[in-house]
């Protein structure tokens, strides 16, 4: 049986082998036997390659039927698969508000709760759970010692020291003073010598200014009795004429009373009173006795011009805390010398000042230093005086160069090479019970053998307050007026995920200023104040970070929060920005005074930070208002700025309306005039209403001459032309769908959108709903389907839509008031005669809209309707207020115009 089966499909096989062959002949893929040849050597190789080639075409086919059967499993697999995604990605669609829930708790436990991710087991100061040896030999470095070693090296590394200008200077203007004082005090003393050196020698010349009073009156005593002791050796002694009287000693009343008081004083043995008595002895004989009584007055008035000077200089140094000046120094160096010795001064201490004097020299190697400078420049008489001023006004003017002795510390710590402890195999590294040191914590590091985990317990904790916080943000989200989409759910978790994402990649200063701005100015304030109030607590918590800094971070995001909205101008913005700066820095400042901190040596550092805080309110509000029109446009956001934006009438689309359909132009600025007054009423977003007031008929624009207000006064198209309702209708409901295609191609935000479909709601399009009533009237086999004549809505989904329907339809019922008043030519204003009517009017058009049930979803109440008319009314009569009847000019009797 089986046999029988084999040869069956052996015979099968051969049957489809034969066919193949014989559609390769017919196909020419075959070679064919040249002809001619009858050798059996050509006729088998001929054979043997349309074998081969039969097999290959063979194989060929069976590897591609091969392929597609694989292919067909695997579009079978995917279509599986795509279903299976389809399915997922349905059902995520349908829960994705939980979706947002789980993702917001996921992430926001991820990145605040990031140290617990990779937290050891095994800790530096707790006990070994058990005795750990090491896995293989290794060489592993000590970073302990290393970083001791490589510190030791970089402190003592040599400082790079600079010359400061600013001291140099103020060294220059010290000298210069005392300079100035020695010479102020010279010039009291008078020129030195005050005589000719020839004759007084410069020691006796200082030695007569300088001498004591009883030393100069026993001088001048000493040249007296010398001279009579002269005249008596030569005879030349002679009686005084009668009427000639005798010569007086030269000294004072005083003098003279005081010598007889006291007993003279012998200055013999004195050699520079000799001196001086012998000089003047030899002046006077060489002149005469007049020329040395001349030369005795100058002396004295030389003394005393020198006992003022040396009464200045005692003054002088008792006022001075380092007296630099002595008497027997500064006034006995002639002027010569002292003109030498102040130069020398200079130049010794611009030289020493180049050099350079560091902090810390030791004293007597400045006075070396010094006294060697002046050995050089300064005459040798006066080196003490010079030595002494200089170390009066020298001081250390080298300063430390930070930033290159950082980096000589640093180029010389790089050089240090790492400490290498060799840990060989089997070797216990820690006992079990012993204390984890940090040099085992490093070699169990290297090892792997720390035993790293997640706390997942911890992290647990931290997604359930977490949680909690959520369900707080979305029990407050369900009780504001403004609902949240998912987008604007996504972009609040961004936003608040980028205060913790700051804070983990290490800056401190994070993102609070530009949360808030952003969440106030996009959501309002009570939405703001909850993010922020809530992520307060949970960084506080989780996160280690300064108190004062958190405190601060939060007073500028609740301050952003808080004020955000009210705000109508990027220019109000960029002010908030400012305030919440200063915000920032006075609450971290405040912090740190309640702390003490400030009152420390580290105050210089409190006021920085305090500093960088406000910077870092101000940078993060820069950012918040450079990114704010790109979420709005991202995440389709509207703020009062970007509808103040919106609403100006230079915008594109606004151009083209006024331009191309002016009377609908006029007609939506008069709506919006009604529609703002209303919902400023209704506490509704007024900025929100205006725009979209400005925007709900530019679809107009696709026929303008298919509405009444732009054909101004001539013939209807309606009437003329199409004089079809059905068609008429298709025009009119055309411009809601070609509005949308306008707004979506202007980018306009999907709350302006709205306005458009949404103003018309399902309304009938009565005017030709009847015509076509008439038509069917008259004609049987025409049928009138509501439908036709109705737009396709939405009905009204807000407040601020069902206003401007309302507005819409009453303006227009308004004007055709005011027309048939005029035509019918009333000569009472329209204040007058039309409140009752026009408030009438307005009130049936609006219980109309009402029991249409247009407003069933705006959020409208009932009882406002009456409101809203009255508010319309009111607003139509401030537009056609009465005017003054002025009366008519008649011409004159000349003939001229009064």
């Amino acid at each position: 049986m089986k046999m029988h089966q084999f040869l069956q499909f052996l015979n099968q096989q051969l049957t489809h082998w034969r066919r193949q062959y014989k559609t390769l002949r017919r196909k020419g893929k075959l070679v064919r036997s040249p002809k001619g040849k009858t050798h059996r050597r050509e006729l088998l190789r001929t054979m043997l390659k349309n074998v081969f080639l039969f097999l290959s075409k063979t194989n060929e086919k069976s590897k591609r039927r091969k392929q597609e059967r694989a292919l067909r499993a695997k579009v079978k697999s995917v279509k599986t698969k795509s279903s299976i995604c389809a399915v997922g990605l349905d059902w995520a669609y349908k829960q994705r508000y939980s979706v947002i829930l789980a993702i917001a708790v996921v992430s926001l436990t991820g990145i605040i709760g990031y140290k617990l991710y990779n937290q050891t087991q095994l800790r530096v100061g707790h006990p070994a759970p058990q005795t750990i040896t090491a896995p293989y030999t290794a060489s592993i470095e000590d970073q302990k010692k290393t970083e001791a070693e490589r510190k030791a090296v970089s402190t003592s590394s040599l400082q790079v020291l600079m010359l400061d200008a600013r001291i140099n200077e103020k060294i220059n203007e010290n000298l210069q003073q005392l300079l100035d004082d020695g010479n102020e005090i010279r010039a009291v003393a008078g020129a030195f010598p005050f005589f000719d050196p020839v004759v007084l020698s410069i020691s006796t010349q200082r030695y007569l200014r300088s001498c004591s009073e009883s030393e100069w009156q026993a001088l001048l005593s000493a040249v007296e009795n010398s001279k009579n002791q002269q005249q008596k050796r030569i005879g030349q002694t002679t009686p005084a004429a009668p009427n000639q009287k005798r010569q007086p000693r030269i000294t004072s009343k005083s003098d003279s009373q005081s010598l007889e008081k006291t007993e003279p004083i012998d200055f013999s043995q004195n050699t520079d009173f000799t001196q001086a008595v012998a000089e003047l002895e030899s002046y006077r004989l060489t002149t005469s006795e007049k020329s040395l009584s001349l030369v005795i007055a100058e002396i004295s008035q030389t003394r005393q011009r020198y006992i003022q000077a040396a009464a200045k200089l005692l003054k002088l140094e008792t006022l001075s805390p380092e007296a630099v000046y002595e008497e027997s120094l500064l006034l006995d160096l002639s002027d010569v010398e002292w003109e030498k010795t102040q130069m020398g001064i200079h130049q010794s201490i611009e030289r020493i000042l180049t050099q350079g004097i560091p902090q810390g020299l030791p004293k007597n190697i400045l006075q070396d230093a010094v006294s060697l400078q002046l050995q050089t420049f300064v005459p040798e008489s006066a080196e003490t005086l010079a030595k002494n001023l200089l170390l009066a006004v020298l001081k250390p003017n080298l300063q430390k160069d930070e930033e290159q002795t950082r980096q000589n510390a640093q180029k010389a710590a790089a050089g240090v090479p790492p400490v290498m402890v060799k840990i060989r195999d089997g070797e216990v590294i820690v006992k079990k019970g012993a204390q984890i040191t940090a040099w085992n914590f490093e070699v169990l590091e290297h090892y792997h053998l720390i035993r790293r985990e997640v706390k997942w317990q911890e992290l647990v904790k931290l997604g359930g307050v977490i949680a909690i916080a959520i369900g707080i943000f979305v029990w407050v989200e369900r009780h504001i007026d403004y609902e949240l989409r998912q987008r604007d759910r996504l972009l609040v978790l961004l936003l608040t995920l980028s205060v913790p994402g700051v804070i983990v990649i290490g800056l401190p200063y994070t993102t609070w200023s530009a949360l808030g701005l952003l969440l106030g100015s996009f959501y309002g304030p009570t939405l703001g104040l909850t993010v922020v109030g809530l992520l307060w607590p949970i960084l506080g918590i989780s996160l280690d970070m300064s108190k004062a800094a958190l405190l601060a971070g939060v007073g500028g995001g609740i301050l952003g929060s808080y004020i955000a909205q009210r705000l109508r101008s990027r220019e109000e913005l960029a002010l908030l920005g400012v305030a919440i700066a200063l915000t920032q820095g006075g609450i971290y400042l405040l912090v740190k005074i309640l702390i003490g901190q400030i009152f420390g040596s580290t105050w210089y550092i409190v006021f920085q930070e305090a500093g960088l805080f406000a910077l870092s309110g101000l940078g993060w509000s820069v950012v918040a208002l450079g990114l704010s029109p790109y979420l709005e446009k991202v995440f389709d956001l509207v703020t009062p700025i970007r509808l103040a934006e919106l609403a100006n009438p230079n915008r594109p689309l606004l151009k083209r309306l006024a331009t191309e359909t002016p009377g609908t132009f006029q007609h939506t600025l008069l709506v919006a005039t009604l529609a703002e007054a209303a919902a400023k009423e209704l506490g509704c977003n007024v900025e929100l209403v205006r725009a979209g007031a400005l925007y709900h008929d530019i679809g107009k624009m696709h026929d303008p001459l298919g509405f009444i207000e732009n054909q101004m006064g001539g013939p209807n198209k309606h009437d003329t032309e199409i004089k079809d309702p059905w068609k008429s209708a298709e025009i009119i409901k055309k411009h809601v769908t070609e509005g949308l295609v306008m707004a979506r191609k202007h980018l306009l935000p999907t709350a302006i959108q709205a306005f458009i479909p949404e103003h018309q709601g399902t309304m009938l399009i009565a005017y030709f709903h009847h015509q076509a009533q008439q038509m069917a009237q008259s004609d049987p086999s025409l049928t009138v389907d509501d439908a036709d004549f109705r737009y396709d809505g939405p009905i009204p989904q807000s407040r601020e839509t069902g206003i401007v329907m309302l507005a819409d339809s009453c303006e227009a019922a308004l004007r055709s008031l005011q027309a048939s008043a005029k035509s019918a030519g009333e000569k009472r204003s329209v204040k007058d005669v039309s409140t009752e009517q026009a408030l009438a009017m307005l009130n049936n058009i609006l219980r109309a809209k009402w029991q249409d049930n247009q407003l069933v979803d705006s959020g409208l109440k009932r009882e406002e309707m009456s409101q809203i008319a009255q508010i319309f009314v009111d607003v139509w009569q401030q537009f056609h207020h009465k005017r003054i009847a002025y009366p008519k000019l008649k011409a004159s009797s000349t003939g001229r115009n009064s």
